[in-house]
């Protein structure tokens, strides 16, 4: 029995651009087995798409929460993603 991929968009606000946070996630994500993409945004905020199993897209939605040591995370919105991924990239800025 294969366990089932999810999918969620994480929106992480705070002090979360310009101290490594995209990299820090692409690492995360790595070990974990995790697959998407994470970019900075316009308006300050860092987005990431993140797909893997249920129990992977749980622990990276946590290390969002604090992301690397010089992040100041104030806020992870979550919410229901989509798409189908097969490796996990940084994307540029949008």
């Amino acid at each position: 029995m294969t366990e089932q991929r999810v999918t969620r968009r994480l929106v992480i606000r705070g002090r979360v651009q310009g101290v490594w946070f995209r990299e820090s996630m692409r690492q995360e994500a790595s070990r974990l087995g995790i697959t998407g993409w994470v970019r900075n945004r316009a308006d300050g905020s860092v987005e990431a798409m993140v797909q893997g199993s249920a129990q992977a897209v749980e622990a990276i939605t946590r290390w969002a929460h604090q992301g690397p040591e010089q992040a100041d995370v104030e806020r992870v919105d979550a919410a229901p993603g989509e798409g189908d991924y097969a490796a996990f990239e940084k994307r540029p800025t949008a």
